[in-house]
């Protein structure tokens, strides 16, 4: 009996609430080095923009901006108040200079844990996020 499982479908966007598209895709793009993959007018001030770490296969981040009063609460709030995203770097000493230097407020010193060095930042909303070298790539 073949218990081979085939492979499962990947995660292409997580939708990210913001502001304002071009603030956010500014913040992405510069201060975290991020890549612009596309930016589409979809009528009424409504844009398709997805962002994702350079070099990244696939996987991204979709920009939506804030719709009503309960989507423009949850900006700088979308994992209330924990880390929520988790970016994987082969060099953190560089990539946290880079990203200090660009502006990124980081709320802690780097720590060197047994599972890798990290920082946890905060993005141009407040959410936080972790800045990781995984043991594993040190």
């Amino acid at each position: 009996m073949d218990t081979t499982l085939p492979p499962l479908p990947s995660l292409a966007l997580v939708t990210f609430l913001v502001r304002d598209y071009d603030e956010a895709a500014d913040f992405f793009t510069g201060a975290l080095g991020f890549e612009l993959v596309e930016d589409t007018d979809r009528g009424n001030g409504a844009r398709w923009v997805v962002v994702r770490p350079r070099g990244a296969a696939g996987g991204g981040l979709l920009l939506a901006r804030a719709e009503g009063e309960a989507q423009g609460a949850a900006v700088g709030a979308q994992a209330g108040g924990r880390v929520g995203f988790f970016l994987h770097t082969d060099d953190f000493a560089r990539d946290h200079a880079r990203m200090s230097a660009a502006g990124v407020r980081f709320l802690e010193e780097p720590r060197h844990e047994p599972y890798g060095s990290v920082a946890v930042f905060e993005d141009l909303y407040g959410n936080r996020w972790d800045l990781l070298q995984p043991a594993a790539s040190a």
